[in-house]
């Protein structure tokens, strides 16, 4: 087997014995090379990187046979357009394959198109300097996101491998995502299931809906934690993962998140015994996270409390039944 360098990469070559035939291609070399993922290899037989001497078009199910001859060339990543920024950020975890952050209120958590703000990716590019950029030029090492107004744990991973194996979990439904949320009005149940699809609003863009003409299944159990007057703490598990969903969930049940002005949620709590309560921000913090480590696949979890601005809201609302 030969491991020369091609262009820059990494070149591999890999002639097939008899006790291989009959393997699919991307399995095989997954097998051979741990630290290439299979979707990995399938991109690159997509690209052209992977090839075998004498067959001119491969897929990735394509059975190997004895005395094939697979020719790897993994190129080297491009270049990443982001300058690294010194913004901090609290991580909980941190090892080779990914870290664990408490995302704090407000920052956005990727560039999006002719945007300039500074966002968690350029704050990680500060902290890790061979961050994954399988996540495309604008997000790399990203596997999920929170909402700029949402606080709490998020995953990055550090290298390809690790971001696939995460993106590959999340897909599963493996990975688990518990949610405190302040919501508008008293619950009438202890608990409750919502099952209703999620996806763009028919009228206005910058939504979500329950009503989306071509709307994706999403799920979300909740728990009351305690009941504040005109407010109610939910512990929040999303089985699903759609844009916007805890939002439009509880709007939809009439309960909006308190401060999510998009979906009818108040800025201001107001009781006729004692000054208005600002709310600076939706009041929404992702405060579990539990998943399989990508490499080693141990069970990790990690806990995180509301931060301060959210604390502030939580112990305004205790203090109006004084």
């Amino acid at each position: 087997m030969d491991h020369s360098l091609v262009s820059g990469g990494i070149g591999l070559e890999i002639k097939i014995d008899g006790a291989a035939a009959g393997e699919r291609l991307d399995k095989y070399i997954a097998l051979q090379h741990p630290g290439i993922s299979r979707s990995q290899i399938q991109r690159l037989i997509a690209t052209g990187h992977i090839k075998i001497k004498g067959i001119d078009r491969i897929t990735p199910g394509l059975k190997i046979k004895a005395g094939h001859l697979i020719e790897i060339s993994i190129p080297p990543p491009e270049p990443i357009s982001i300058e690294p920024s010194p913004i901090p950020i609290h991580i909980v975890y941190e090892d080779s394959y990914m870290l664990v952050i408490e995302k704090p209120p407000g920052l956005v958590v990727h560039p999006g198109a002719g945007r300039e703000e500074k966002t968690l990716v350029h704050a990680l590019l500060h902290h890790c300097k061979d961050l994954s950029g399988i996540g495309g030029k604008i997000r790399p090492g990203i596997v999920h996101r929170l909402d700029k107004d949402t606080s709490g744990l998020m995953v990055a991973a550090k290298n390809d491998l690790s971001h696939d194996a995460l993106i590959e979990e999340f897909k599963a439904g493996l990975v688990k995502k518990t949610y405190t949320a302040l919501v508008l009005g008293k619950m009438r149940d202890k608990a409750g299931w919502i099952d209703l699809p999620i996806g763009r609003h028919p009228v206005d863009r910058k939504k979500m809906s329950v009503a989306a003409r071509h709307g994706k299944q999403a799920t979300t159990s909740w728990r009351l934690v305690e009941t504040m007057g005109a407010a109610s703490l939910l512990s929040i598990d999303i089985h699903t993962g759609r844009t916007h969903q805890i939002r439009v969930h509880m709007a939809h049940m009439g309960h909006p998140v308190i401060g999510d002005t998009l979906y009818g949620g108040p800025a201001v709590l107001k009781t006729g015994r004692k000054e208005p309560l600002p709310v600076p921000r939706q009041m929404l913090h992702a405060s579990r996270l539990r998943l399989k480590h990508p490499v080693t696949g141990e069970d990790m979890e990690w806990l995180s409390d509301p931060p301060d601005d959210m604390a502030d809201v939580i112990n305004g609302c205790r203090a109006l039944l004084d």
